[in-house]
C-alpha cells in the first residue's frame, strides 16, 4: 500500500465524514458555540468586574484582583476544568444532577474571566488621564467618570483582542469533554474522536478541526478589519480643492 492510500484511508474517508456529518451539525457546533458564548457572556461581567477592582485605589480590592488574575492565567486550561469540574460537582449535585455542563461554562469563564480582565485594565489604562480630569471638571464623579467617560473608550479600544479572547475559548471548550459530557452535550472535538475511535480512521476528527477553522478563520479576519478601523478611523471622501480659474478680462 503506497503512501498516498495509506493516507487517503487515514484523514480523506468520505464515507465516515458524511456519517458523521448531522451529529456534528446538530449536536457538536450548537454545544460548541453556547459553550464559547456563555463563557464569554459570564468571563465579560466577571473580567470587567476584575480590571475595575485592579485598578482601584483601595488595596483590599486590587490585590484579590491581582491573585485571581495570577492564578486562573497561570494554572493550565485543562487543570482548571478539572479541578472545577470534579472538585464542584458533589456540592453542585444537588441543584442540577450529575450534569458537568454548567461546571465547564463556569470553568470557562473563570479563564477567560482572567485574560479579559487585563485587557480591559490595558484598555482602560489607555485613555488619557485628561479625559477623566475634563469629566470631574464637568461635575462628573470618580465613578461616573469611570463609568460614563473611561471605561467605553478603554473597552472601544480592546475590542480587537475581546474577538481573539472568543477565538480561544471557541478551541478551549474542546476540553471540557475530559469532564464526561452526555450524549447531547458534546461538542464537536468529542463527537469527532467518538466517530474515530469507532470507525478506526481520523477522517471524523479532521472534519471536526474543518468546522473549528470554519468559525475562527472568519473571526480573526473580523479581528483585522476591527484593528485596521480603530488604527485608521472611518474613511473620509476627499475634495479636490483646486485654485479656481479665472478668466483675465483685461
Amino acid at each position: 500500500m503506497d503512501i498516498w492510500s495509506t493516507l487517503n484511508e487515514t484523514f480523506l474517508d468520505w464515507g465516515s465524514m458524511k456519517a458523521v456529518l448531522p451529529e456534528m451539525l446538530k449536536v457538536g457546533l450548537v454545544n460548541t458555540l453556547i459553550l464559547a458564548a456563555a463563557s464569554v457572556v459570564l468571563g465579560t461581567v466577571l473580567g470587567m468586574i476584575v480590571a475595575v477592582f485592579a485598578l482601584s485605589r483601595k488595596r483590599w480590592l486590587r490585590w484579590p484582583a491581582k491573585i485571581y488574575t495570577d492564578i486562573f492565567r497561570g494554572l493550565p486550561a485543562i487543570l482548571t476544568i478539572l479541578l472545577i469540574g470534579q472538585g464542584l460537582s458533589p456540592i453542585t449535585r444537588h441543584w442540577w444532577g450529575p450534569n458537568p455542563y454548567p461546571l465547564g461554562i463556569l470553568a470557562l469563564s473563570l479563564i477567560a474571566s482572567a485574560y479579559i480582565g487585563e485587557i480591559f485594565r490595558s484598555g482602560i489604562q489607555s485613555v488619557e488621564k485628561g479625559q477623566l480630569e475634563a469629566a470631574r471638571a464637568l461635575g462628573f464623579s470618580y465613578t461616573s467618570g469611570m463609568r460614563l467617560v473611561v471605561i467605553p473608550q478603554g473597552v472601544r479600544r480592546v475590542l480587537p483582542a475581546l474577538v481573539n479572547q472568543f477565538i480561544a475559548l471557541i478551541k478551549e471548550s474542546s476540553l471540557v469533554y475530559f469532564l464526561g459530557l452526555l450524549a447531547s452535550q458534546r461538542e464537536l472535538f468529542r463527537i469527532g474522536q467518538d466517530s474515530a475511535a469507532t470507525d478506526g480512521n481520523l477522517s471524523p476528527l479532521l472534519l471536526a478541526g474543518i468546522f473549528y477553522l470554519v468559525i475562527t478563520v472568519p473571526l480573526t479576519h473580523l479581528v483585522n478589519y476591527i484593528d485596521k478601523r480603530l488604527r485608521e478611523g472611518r474613511p473620509t471622501d476627499t475634495v479636490d480643492l483646486k485654485e479656481p480659474a479665472y478668466a483675465d478680462n483685461r
